[in-house]
């Protein structure tokens, strides 16, 4: 397991096995879960520990050519590291809609559907999920807003330079 210190690996493990106490019976002062790995995802996984930099190199290269798009636009924002204190894999890249502009996260995402595209809708937060209706709600709700006016765009890290350019094209058409 990789881990940042002795104490962080002993927690994880603990959640991870369900919150069990350390007890003869099942004893459980925490809510756990059971997120052990099998032997079979734990090979696959190492497996992928071999290619990870590349992978990270390949979806950084990805969040570079939507920063590329996404500067020649007036109405999009692309969600980016803050500053250089930080270093993201960008494993997903977002954009986000400006308020009142003629360009919506549906048309975006109906366009790249028309050519074989795969494009998402963020996750609904938790707090606009019917399941939680009756449940109140304490914050700001940036989450709503993030929601209603994000899209996951493509960020696989085996995306073709054909894909790419036809995303460039459909990005840079959907604000015409």
């Amino acid at each position: 397991m990789i881990s940042r210190s002795q104490s962080d690996k002993e927690r994880t493990l603990f959640l991870a096995t369900q919150a069990k106490d350390n007890k003869e019976y099942y004893s459980h002062s925490e809510v756990g879960y059971n997120y052990r790995m099998n032997n079979i995802s734990a090979g696959i996984g190492r497996g992928q520990m071999e290619v990870l930099e590349n992978r990270i190199e390949k979806r950084r290269e990805n969040h570079d050519f939507y920063q590329n798009i996404i500067d020649k636009m007036e109405n999009v924002n692309l969600f980016s590291e803050p500053d250089n204190d930080f270093y993201s894999n960008y494993w997903l890249n977002v954009i986000i809609i400006k308020k009142n502009s003629q360009i919506t996260k549906e048309k975006i995402k109906e366009t790249f559907n028309q050519n074989s595209i795969e494009a998402r809708y963020l996750w609904k937060p938790m707090h606009l999920q019917p399941l939680y209706n009756d449940c109140q709600f304490f914050g700001d709700n940036i989450s709503g807003v993030i929601f209603d006016s994000g899209l996951c765009l493509p960020s696989g890290s085996n995306l073709t330079d054909n894909c790419k350019e036809k995303i460039a094209e459909i990005l840079i058409n959907c604000e015409v």
